[in-house]
Parts: structure tokens; sequence; C-alpha cells
């Protein structure tokens, strides 16, 4: 078995081990990682795209959890980064350097810096003024950086409006129209080796008619810069590919490929994809205990111990989330609202479900959190945050330990 399925007795198992089991053993809130579903996550990247030159870069900030990352690199993956931490967080999990792209609005004078340091392979500038720091920095150590601009291609990918970043009031990259004057601008700085054209619509997207588009747009501009001269190298379509979380699985790496491909056929560029979501969501449930079971008025409210510290999406974005009993019990259905112990009345990971009537003790599954769930997790209430387990080789294994009062308190002066 690979990944979440039920087993003989009904019990929700991950590759095979009995999630019942993993709960009490480890207690919860508790994060439930398959490392088969992750590795088959990947192998269908590398199949889709292996007919071209690419890399496929692991979005660390869906989860940078060290285990995940130490399976993605020793599979061959590169690292998409947006922040110093996730840099050293990669680099500690065995990530080649040159196989890092450094993505993110807002990169600080330091972490270009430590960027240029530690060698890393490409970065992804937002702006030109970016661009001009980081030459500045490179000239101070006698290197060259390696240089993408994003560009804003102006399309709308049909997700989230907090998750679109392609549109024109997105904060992210350039007007695409504006990239070849701030690319010839910048061709001749000192420190700056211009190597190719990136974009990343958003997340969370469904219809992949919008990533075609975009791949569309990006190798029209690449292929007028390669005739100027430009010595392009990638074309770096981001990443984005979304989750039905509703019914589990979505759109698959090949449906993507036979989207994008088309666009981007004879030019002479490594494509690059930066996925994140689509390889470590299915990979992942958070297991929760019922504390309570009651009533106000007409509606049910099912409290449990995880909340929205530990799985922010539905507060933030009203995600949907399947939520099922680790352990059925054959009872009757009731429709209730699953929340947590947080003061607040955003505090839900369900509203109105129909769900098997649940009992103080009973073990949920809530699934497909195996990215952004821990990743944006938080200590409010002083909560201390989840633990993390992951499940290899038929055991599971801890792969973080469950915060202390003594964690909360620790960088206190």
């Amino acid at each position: 078995m690979t990944g979440f399925e039920r087993i003989e007795g009904g019990e929700l198992a991950c590759d095979g081990v009995d999630l019942g089991g993993v709960g009490e053993r480890f207690g919860t809130p508790l994060f439930v990682y398959s490392r088969r579903a992750i590795e088959e996550a990947w192998r269908a990247y590398e199949s889709a795209f292996a007919g071209v030159p690419h890399r496929i870069c692991y979005a660390v900030k869906a989860n940078g959890n060290g285990a995940i990352l130490r399976v993605l690199a020793a599979l061959g993956a590169g690292a998409d980064i947006v922040s110093g931490g996730e840099m050293l967080a990669a680099l500690r999990a065995g990530f080649p350097p040159e196989h890092i792209v450094f993505a993110g609005v807002g990169k600080t004078n330091e972490e270009l810096s430590l960027g240029l340091e530690r060698g890393i392979g490409e970065f992804n500038a937002e702006s030109e003024e970016e661009i001009t720091r980081l030459g500045e920095a490179a000239v101070g150590r006698g290197v060259v950086a390696r240089v993408s601009l994003r560009v804003n291609p102006d399309i709308d990918p049909q997700t989230h409006p907090y998750i679109s970043t392609g549109l024109r009031e997105a904060k992210f990259g350039v007007p695409i129209a504006r990239a070849p004057e701030i690319l010839r601008r910048s061709r001749g700085r000192p420190g700056i080796r211009i190597v190719g054209l990136q974009c990343h619509l958003g997340s969370q997207i469904t219809d992949l008619a919008p990533l075609a588009a975009g791949a569309r747009d990006l190798a029209g501009l690449s292929r007028r810069l390669l005739a100027e001269g430009f010595p392009l190298e990638t074309i770096d379509l981001g990443g984005g590919l979304g989750v039905d979380y509703e019914n589990g699985g979505g759109a698959d790496p090949g449906t993507l490929a036979r989207q994008i491909l088309p666009e981007i056929e004879g030019l002479p560029l490594t494509l690059v994809l930066e996925p994140g979501r689509s390889l470590v969501a299915g990979a992942g449930v958070l297991l929760t205990r019922v504390l309570y079971v009651k009533a106000n008025g007409d509606r049910r409210f099912v409290v449990v111990d995880a909340g929205m510290n530990d799985l922010l999406r539905p507060a933030l974005y009203g995600a949907f989330h399947r939520v099922e009993p680790v352990r059925p019990r054959g009872r009757d259905l009731v429709e209730a609202d699953v929340v947590g112990p947080v003061c607040e009345t955003g505090d839900f990971l369900a509203r109105g479900r129909r769900m098997e009537r649940p009992e103080p003790g009973d073990l949920i599954a809530v699934r497909d959190t195996g990215a952004y769930g821990f990743a944006m997790s938080s200590r409010y209430n002083m909560r201390p945050r989840a633990a993390e387990v992951m499940v290899e080789e038929g055991a599971a294994r801890l792969v973080r330990r469950r915060e202390t009062f003594e964690d909360l308190i620790r960088t206190e002066t």
C-alpha cells in the first residue's frame, strides 16, 4: 500500500501502518507523512518531463521538514527557496547549491550575500533594483550571480485571490512588457549573468489553461531575447499544480506536461519547474482527538485538540479538507462543524460536514495536509506546535518532536 488507505477492519493506515496506533504512540495533534507517496509523486514529475532537459525544484515553503527535504534531495530534486532560512535548510538536507533557485520578492542584502557565499545556482530577481543590489554584492565578493528575471504576464490563474501571483496588481515580478528593457540595461552590469526568465502564476491551480498561456508568453519572450544574443539557459515556469481536496488526487504531472511542452517546443533551454503542493499535500494527514461534542441551538460542534494554529488553511482561505474517523464505529451520520480550541470564531477545520457521529476520545484524520500544514502553523494562544512523523519501511518514525512550554519561552530575554 502507498499513501493513506483503509486496511482490514476499516482502519485508516499510512503505507499499511495503522494510524490509530500511531496516534496512541505519539499523541495529538500530529502530522503523519508517507515517504512512499512523496517518492511516487516525484517520480511522476520525472517521468512526465523525461523527454526534455529539465530540473524539478521542490518548493520548500510547502513543507520544510528536514526528513522530507532529505528524501527529495536524495531523489535528485533541486530546491525552490524564498528565504535565508529555507536556503540553510535545503543545504543542510543535501541539495546541491547549484540546484537551488532563490525566489522571493523581498530578499534582504544579508540573504543575497548569503546566497552568493553559498554558491546558490540561480537568483529569481523580482525587480531591477534587486538586480542592481545583487550585482554590487557579487562584485564585492569577486563572483558572478546567475539571474533569472521573474515576469508578471497578467494571467488570471482562477484560484484564491490570496494565492494568485501573476496578475497585474500582484507584488511579484515585473510586467512582462517591461522585461526586455530591464534585461538590456542589466545585461552588461558587473557581477550579473542573465540566464533565464521565470514566472509563477499562483498556487492551487486546477484549470491548467492559464499555465499553458504563461508558458506561451514566457517562451515567446525567451525566443526574442535569444535572437538578441542573450545567453539564456533556462525557462522557469514555477509551480502551482493544484490538488483536489474534496475527492483526493488532482491534475497529474502528465497532464501538465501535455499542456506546457508544446508551448516551449524547440527552445534550446532547460525547463525548470517548482512544484510544492502537488508533491507533498496528499502525502500527509493531521491526526486530532475529539475533546467534546456540544450543541448550540441547531448547530453541532465537534471540538478537537487541533486548531487554526495547527492548520491555518480553512480559517485563512476557507479551504476544504476531508475529515474522517480513523477507526469507524458504524454510528449514524450527523452534520457538524469540526472546530478547534483557539479563541477565534474562525478556528475551524470543517463546517457543515456530514460525518459519522463522533464521541470524545475518537481520533479524526484531516486529509491532504502535507503541504501548508505545519509550514503555516503558529504558537497562537501559546499552544506548542504539533509533532511530525514519517512512515517509512513499515514503521512510523518521529521526525519532529512536539514543542513544550520551555520551547515557547526559550528566546525570551
